[in-house]
């Protein structure tokens, strides 16, 4: 079982930075790819970046490239998000989440954390 503690987000103005974090519980952590999602009112929840369980390897989503840059502390149990040059479509709440394989489909992560709301003005 894991337990996934997100902080971090609120309100920027366009072009801004946020960070967040996504901290887990239980000794597995390592084993895990850990994503980042985001869902924006009344749509669908959609990838947004992916990180192995070595952090070797990350996917994202076209929309972010070159602005959202992820990354992960084994040692702290922590993802991390850093958000950069934020537009108002990115406004949405995020999710972090857990699973085995390193994946952009929300059906492959097992766990979620409780989501943050990411605020962007124009």
């Amino acid at each position: 079982q894991v337990q996934l503690v997100q902080s971090g987000g609120g309100l920027v103005q366009a072009g801004g930075s946020l960070r967040l974090s996504c901290e887990a519980s239980g000794r597995t952590f390592s084993s895990y790819s850990m994503g980042w999602f985001r869902q924006a009112p009344g749509k669908e929840r959609e990838f947004v970046v992916v990180i192995n369980w070595t952090g070797g390897s990350t996917v994202y989503a076209d929309s972010v490239k070159g602005r959202f840059t992820i990354s992960r502390d084994n040692a702290k149990n922590t993802v991390y998000l850093q958000m950069n040059s934020l537009k108002p479509e990115d406004t949405a709440v995020y999710y972090c989440a857990a699973g085995r394989i390193t994946s952009v489909r929300v059906s492959q992560y097992d766990y979620w954390g409780q989501g943050t709301q990411v605020t962007v003005s124009s």
